[in-house]
């Protein structure tokens, strides 16, 4: 794999996504609208971001019995281009304009995704570069499959299959690694993206009134301290008219594992100044990167 970008100070904007009902029209044109308002900074009263971020099933309701029905097909192969205007997917047609005439990098959140030829559904995140060209994709590896007795029960897999790639992508400010949701809790992910080079990772996500209590904070700042780098969580605003009730927060960790942005759980938009200083300064004072024993352990990201 090539070298990383020189990683270099940006501004990130993660879209806390509200709004969103059963009216697949609606929601793509809601969720214009909230790319549109994050690109300007709010017109201008916070920084333009470099990159935005829209939160996991962003285009859809978050349930397996949803899936099959707001499946789009986005038929991308990694590494060879893409055409838009050909595509088969309304979701990723928004998306890559939206990109285009904002002018920013796009994470697109996460969409139920229907692979052509077989059929299999997904939950899938799919990048823009400022020039609405789609140049990442990644399913969700690990599928919410839990069941906590009197609180939730939720499979994933009764609709979807599990991705079996991790993935990341360049931009001219930094490496950037992909997980969504539930892909948080296998550290193995991030820290394979970690090792690949990525000084960012950044996950569209949804957990819920249950887990995000216990866990959501933890979770990012234990991978961001792990390993020393900065990461991000998206989640859509939490909706009590919806049978899942997101719990929001969505969040941004520095290497240290402070948190430097973070929101409620109403629809809002999370900015922040990502600062490489605080990466490099972690990496140097506390040099775990340099001083990892392979030969008493595995290095995970190995032959990947």
């Amino acid at each position: 794999m090539s070298s990383a970008p020189t990683f270099k100070p940006f501004n990130l904007a993660l879209i806390q996504l509200g709004q969103v009902g059963a009216d697949k029209d609606a929601n793509l044109r809601h969720a214009r609208d909230m790319i549109k308002k994050a690109a300007s900074g709010e017109g201008g009263t916070r920084p333009k971001p470099h990159l935005v971020v829209l939160p996991e099933c962003f285009n859809s309701l978050y349930g397996h019995v949803h899936f099959p029905v707001y499946a789009e097909t986005i038929s991308y192969t990694p590494g060879q281009p893409y055409d838009i205007a050909s595509s088969q997917s309304q979701t990723v047609k928004m998306l890559s304009a939206a990109a285009k005439e904002e002018g920013v990098w796009l994470i697109g959140g996460s969409i139920p995704e229907r692979e052509a030829g077989t059929g299999k559904l997904y939950n899938t995140a799919t990048v823009y570069s400022p020039q609405g060209e789609l140049v990442a994709m990644h399913r969700k590896v690990h599928l919410f499959d839990i069941d906590i007795p009197g609180k939730i029960k939720f499979k994933e897999s009764e609709t979807l299959s599990a991705g079996n790639t991790i993935n990341q992508f360049d931009t001219g400010f930094a490496r950037i690694g992909l997980g969504i949701c539930y892909d948080v809790r296998f550290p193995e992910l991030a820290m394979t993206n970690a090792r690949k080079g990525c000084q960012v990772l950044i996950y569209p996500s949804a957990f819920n009134t249950t887990t995000g209590p216990l866990h959501w904070e933890l979770l990012q700042r234990a991978r961001a301290v792990d390993n020393q780098v900065f990461f991000a969580m998206c989640s859509p605003a939490r909706d009590l008219n919806q049978s899942y009730h997101a719990w929001g927060h969505s969040m941004v960790v520095d290497p240290m594992g402070k948190v430097i942005a973070e929101t409620e759980h109403d629809e809002d938009i999370v900015y922040a100044q990502i600062d490489p200083k605080v990466f490099e300064d972690a990496r140097a004072g506390i040099p775990v990167t340099a001083q990892r024993r392979f030969d008493v352990y595995p290095d995970v990201s190995r032959g990947l």
